[in-house]
């Protein structure tokens, strides 16, 4: 029997107990619309809501400390609060750290427990850790954030300027097709 094929048995007996419950009391007996569950219940999907498990392998952003914003590998879970981490490639050392500083991302790098730094090293290069990370909506957000807050002042005024000449030119356009429109509607 699956792991699935026991959960669905759980819930539908959880379901048939609840309909009998519902069946049996008075005042639900004549009034079929207040029993919650029908004979067309759907079938129970079971899926996983959370999916970023701290396991070993498990790429981690670092948020805090000095080696913020860049990527290790959870080698070992010391505790339920601390994890060993190594970044060989990314230029984090192999260390202890809280996971209220760590950040689970999605990617997970297949390296054995306790690998060593040089293990670790290959299969991240193996797997191309660099080009995954850079392939995700959240390594394109943190690359606009720092683009952002190295703009110098001459920069900053470049862009108001752009954003104002955008903004006169989409207004200009929305006037001609509302002016357009109120015509049309008048005929």
């Amino acid at each position: 029997m699956d792991v699935d094929d026991s959960r669905k048995e759980i819930w539908m007996g959880l379901y048939q107990s609840i309909r009998q419950d519902y069946a049996s009391h008075d005042m639900y007996s004549h009034n079929t619309s207040a029993i919650i569950f029908s004979e067309s219940f759907p079938q129970l999907e079971l899926q996983h809501v959370f999916n970023r498990f701290v396991e070993v392998g498990r790429v981690v952003l670092v948020n805090y400390g000095p080696d913020a914003g860049k990527l290790a590998v959870i080698v070992d879970i010391v505790d339920h609060a601390r994890a060993l981490v190594d970044g060989p490639t990314t230029g984090v050392t192999r260390q202890v750290l809280s996971f209220k500083r760590l950040s689970l991302t999605d990617i997970v790098v297949k390296v054995p427990r306790t690998a060593g730094t040089v293990s670790v090293k290959k299969a991240l290069e193996k797997q191309d850790l660099a080009g995954l990370w850079a392939k995700t909506a959240w390594a394109k957000k943190l690359a606009v954030r720092t683009a952002r807050q190295n703009l110098s002042d001459f920069d900053r005024f470049k862009l108001m300027v752009a954003r104002k000449q955008k903004r006169a030119i989409v207004g200009k356009q929305f006037a001609q097709l509302r002016k357009a429109a109120l015509k049309a509607n008048k005929l």
